[in-house]
């Protein structure tokens, strides 16, 4: 009914359009695009306000724990394997109206994944803390890990801000960034066949998750996810250890632009 009383009104400014000046027409649509754009963002920004936590992932070990301490106190302090989550309210320095939400997760196999579930859809970012003296011992399961993050659904759908931050740097025997990215695109490319090749289940449906990551046809890199991927390395020990100051200058420059 409502459609039918609004029609005659549609059929006269269709009238009336196609009677104005091309010119008159032309700026009309125009400020229709505008508004729609405007709309569009609007909606975009509001979906990623509501998105404040900065999730830190990685395995047991990793450093994510000291990490969250040095980042919200600057000081050192003993840590132990995490066995549920850490939260807490993260103000860049520059700008203390900026702030993000830091959630510390546990890196116990058994606890990520549900821990991950919980969280995920609140994430604007994620940092995924790794090992870089224990690196070449853990690659596997480091890359294991960070593929179950890169295909679930939601992350993929959200396409949170995602940085790899190579711990231990303190350490003579670090692996740096550039080596740890080119071993895990490595790894993660071996997974994604192995992956794509599981079984079906009886319903006919692939029991090994998503078939595949990033694009088909080539090997895989870091650039072809749809979110933004970013290495730094950094010391949450710093190189005086317990009495130094951290060094993730990197790790406070990325958070500054993304909170």
């Amino acid at each position: 009914a409502m459609a039918g009383g609004l029609e005659p009104h549609l059929e006269a400014l269709r009238r009336e359009l196609r009677a104005s000046d091309p010119a008159v027409l032309s700026v009309l649509l125009a400020l229709l695009a505008v508004a729609v754009t405007l709309l569009i963002w609007r909606f975009v920004q509001g979906r990623r306000s509501s998105r404040k936590a900065v999730l830190l992932l990685g395995l047991c070990d990793s450093g994510k724990t000291l990490l969250f301490a040095r980042l919200l106190t600057g000081k050192y302090r003993d840590t132990q394997t995490s066995i549920t989550d850490s939260s807490a309210v993260y103000r860049v320095s520059n700008d203390k109206s900026a702030n993000v939400t830091l959630i510390d997760l546990p890196g116990h196999e058994s606890l990520r994944l549900q821990f991950l579930e919980r969280f995920k859809a609140a994430a604007r970012a994620i940092v995924f803390v790794v090992d870089s003296v224990a690196f070449q011992r853990e690659v596997k399961d480091v890359a294991e890990f960070l593929y179950q993050v890169l295909v679930d659904s939601t992350v993929l759908k959200n396409a949170p801000a995602l940085l790899i931050a190579c711990n231990k740097q303190d350490v003579t025997m670090a692996k740096s960034a550039k080596l740890i990215q080119q071993q895990l695109e490595k790894e993660l490319n071996t997974l994604r066949v192995t992956h794509s090749a599981a079984p079906t289940s009886l319903d006919g449906s692939a029991t090994g998750g998503p078939a595949h990551l990033g694009k088909k046809g080539k090997d895989f890199d870091f650039s072809q996810l749809p979110m933004k991927v970013e290495f730094v390395e950094c010391s949450a020990r710093g190189s005086k250890g317990e009495e130094g100051d951290a060094d993730f200058e990197g790790l406070e420059k990325w958070l500054a632009k993304i909170a």
